[in-house]
């Protein structure tokens, strides 16, 4: 470690969770390591933890209180689980067990480890260490990809000769690994500390009288997936939703509206002192030209509906944008997806658009994933089908590296 590494940690407060497993006793290294680093860590063990390494080991290496109890009595009042993760930077889950991954992933929580967890707003790396047989398993698998989907770090064990015996994946990773996922993760939540981004996202519902109205699929969750990913990133986030069942995403202002021309308004009025627009909502292009205030019995239906074009929203921000304030867009297209996609790029002067199939096995409506590839002027990244949050972080790394291109 050289001498910047050495304290590049500094100021930083970690809350390290160790599980009950041989690996355990590699944790003490990690540990060490960590505060070498400068962090402030904090160790929770698991009772079965406690059975490979003694609480004393992770106090003497961390220089803090290690904690086991969650209702043990403290010199002060203050909810274990809340107070911990509270005043946590990032939370780091070492050897995590098959049991343990599989508890995160159903939102058990029976002890500290698995509560924190549960009730921490930053982000967390797991690392796994278990038999090969347990990785490679089915069960196991689906909860690491659940925990994956929502945003939750993994650091991919290493292979070789494992405590039961035999050779295989499963090994926990390196201490290097570990320690530059916690770098690199760190480094990411102050990324858009400056930054204001304002994003909006779901359907709009264009009502023709009470009982009917026209709107499309999109149910959002790459919007709320965005404001997720940017507020974890450091940013203030301002996230305009049309209609959606999704809950309001931690630390963002959520503002809900239900048609074009209130989604237009309510941009127009947060615009001012954005840094970075991204327009994820599938805006309906068109409205009832008139809007009866009365349901329309069917035996009175019109034959035909006239319809009246929307504000281009997108198209305006990117016209009326403030300066130095970059904007991205998404198109959601049937046919020619990357070619309609670069020419809304162009015709509305944006600086990157995220291009959606729609209509087929991977259309970007409904979901946890999609399939996306990104654009911008002289460059493109496929990155295939894959969850939406994901998708968020790539067009959120896509905007940090256009922001210091632009510099």
């Amino acid at each position: 470690m050289n001498s910047k590494e050495a304290r590049d940690l500094s100021g930083s407060t970690l809350l390290v969770g160790v599980c009950g497993g041989i690996a355990a006793y590699k944790c003490a290294g990690i540990v060490s390591t960590l505060r070498q680093a400068g962090a402030d860590v904090h160790v929770i063990m698991t009772e079965a933890a406690t059975k490979f390494v003694t609480p004393l080991t992770f106090q003497a290496l961390s220089n803090n209180d290690v904690h086991t109890d969650m209702f043990a009595a403290g010199s002060t009042w203050d909810i274990a689980h809340i107070g911990l993760v509270r005043k946590s930077d990032l939370m780091l889950v070492l050897n995590a067990t098959a049991n343990t991954i599989a508890k995160l992933a159903h939102g058990i929580a029976d002890d500290l480890l698995t509560t924190c967890v549960l009730a921490t707003r930053k982000p967390v790396i797991v690392a796994p260490a278990m038999n090969t047989a347990m990785l490679e398993a089915a069960p196991t698998q689906a909860n690491i990809a659940t925990l994956q989907a929502r945003g939750l770090e993994f650091v991919e064990p290493g292979a070789g000769f494992l405590a039961c015996g035999e050779v295989g994946s499963g090994r926990l990773a390196s201490d290097d690994d570990i320690v530059a996922a916690v770098r690199r993760v760190l480094a990411r939540t102050q990324q858009l500390r400056s930054e204001h981004v304002l994003i909006t996202a779901g359907p709009t519902r264009e009502f023709a009288d009470p009982a009917r109205f026209l709107t499309n699929p999109s149910t959002g969750r790459m919007g709320f997936a965005l404001a997720s990913e940017a507020a974890a990133r450091g940013a203030r986030v301002t996230l305009v939703t049309g209609p959606t069942e999704l809950r309001n995403p931690a630390n963002v202002e959520v503002i809900r509206v239900t048609s074009a021309r209130e989604m237009h308004a309510a941009v127009l009025e947060h615009l001012p002192g954005t840094t970075l627009f991204i327009g994820s909502a599938a805006v309906a292009d068109f409205r009832p030209e008139t809007v009866v205030a009365q349901k329309v019995k069917k035996e009175d239906a019109w034959p035909e509906i006239r319809l009246a074009r929307n504000p281009d929203i997108i198209a305006e921000v990117s016209q009326h944008r403030p300066q130095g304030c970059l904007v991205i867009g998404f198109a959601a297209e049937s046919e020619r997806v990357e070619q309609n996609a670069l020419d809304k790029l162009q015709r509305k002067n944006l600086d990157a658009i995220v291009a959606n199939p729609i209509g087929g096995e991977g259309s970007a409506y409904g979901g946890d994933d999609s399939e996306a590839t990104l654009l911008w002027p002289g460059g493109r990244r496929v990155l295939g089908r894959r969850a939406k949050t994901d998708v968020a972080a790539a067009v959120l790394d896509l905007a940090s590296t256009l922001r210091e291109s632009a510099r």
